[in-house]
């Protein structure tokens, strides 16, 4: 796999409030504008064993399964997109009382080192918005 992507940021919550935000996945629509809704199974919350579905708002849906998950550490899922795997590794480190958010993706198969450099600018144009608008609505929420 070809590491395409990685983005890091800080959010003023905790390691394991950071981790409960954001694996609400079915809420990201709220911040990640370039999603129309995510389909979670099974549903109700993250865990080893789920997948889904997300449906962006450009009319694509890409599958993902998950495939490493360390609770408040990290989580990795893997799907396809076009002729490529697509592994997206969500990492959470402690900072004190402040969180580094690490968003690895990684990219394999077939025209990986063309489609995988694509695939990380068009969705690194993504991130551009959704990123200050999840930080937004983390710190938001801090009591």
């Amino acid at each position: 796999m070809l590491t395409v992507l990685r983005r890091e940021f800080e959010v003023n919550l905790r390691q394991a409030e950071a981790w409960r935000h954001l694996a609400r996945v079915e809420d990201w629509p709220s911040w990640a504008k370039h999603i129309k809704r995510i389909e979670l199974d099974p549903r109700g919350g993250l865990g080893p064993r789920s997948a889904g579905t997300i449906h962006l708002r450009n009319g694509i849906k890409s599958t993902f399964r998950m495939v490493e998950f360390n609770p408040h550490e990290n989580w990795k899922w893997s799907g396809r997109f076009l002729w490529l795997k697509v592994a997206y590794d969500h990492v959470f480190e402690a900072q004190g009382a402040r969180t580094r958010l690490i968003w690895i993706v990684e990219c394999g198969g077939w025209g990986r080192s063309v489609l995988g450099r694509l695939f990380a600018w068009l969705y690194n144009k993504n991130l551009d918005k959704a990123i200050p608008a999840l930080i937004e609505e983390m710190h938001s929420r801090v009591p």
